[in-house]
């Protein structure tokens, strides 16, 4: 980290670096989970479901993207091998055994919920003692609530179809 951002962070480095690196496991993990749902849903709503869950793959992504940026600021280099992804994570990747969509639905769901909570707790560390991580994490937090909703939306649909 450069200089005078470590003269403006007031956040325990370590601490804040270990739950980014653990965002960005998760946020990998979450890009396969939709990209790989996508690839084998079968079922109810399926073309509206694969294209938002393509959507969501390519925006998980783009937050694995600005983790890793972060993490390189703050003078520490991300995860370099995806076998620790799962090791890091808290929010675990389910893969699709049931092709389903109700069930690949319900499983983002869940997803996205665990990492609602996860850029809430880095953004009550950070709101006002590292205003660039909490820039990054509510710009993530506030997509991630999109993306809950849209699944919420779709458990919505689905109660239409008995």
């Amino acid at each position: 980290m450069g200089e005078m951002a470590q003269k403006i962070s007031k956040t325990e480095q370590e601490n804040l670096i270990n739950m980014l690196q653990t965002a960005y496991a998760e946020e990998w993990l979450a890009y396969y989970q939709y990209w790989v749902g996508a690839k084998v849903a079968e079922g109810i709503e399926r073309p509206k479901i694969v294209a938002e869950f393509y959507e969501h793959a390519e925006e998980e992504l783009k937050h694995a993207n600005w983790l890793a940026e972060r993490i390189i600021q703050l003078g520490a280099v991300p995860l370099l091998n995806p076998k620790e992804w799962e090791d890091y994570a808290e929010c675990q990747y389910d893969e699709p055994i049931n092709p389903d969509t109700k069930v690949l639905v319900e499983q983002n769901l869940i997803a996205e919920r665990c990492a609602i909570g996860r850029y809430q707790k880095i953004c009550e560390i950070t709101h006002d003692k590292d205003y660039e991580t909490f820039r990054v994490s509510r710009k993530i937090l506030k997509e991630e609530i999109e993306h809950e909703q849209e699944m919420e939306d779709f458990k919505k649909d689905f109660a239409h179809y008995k």
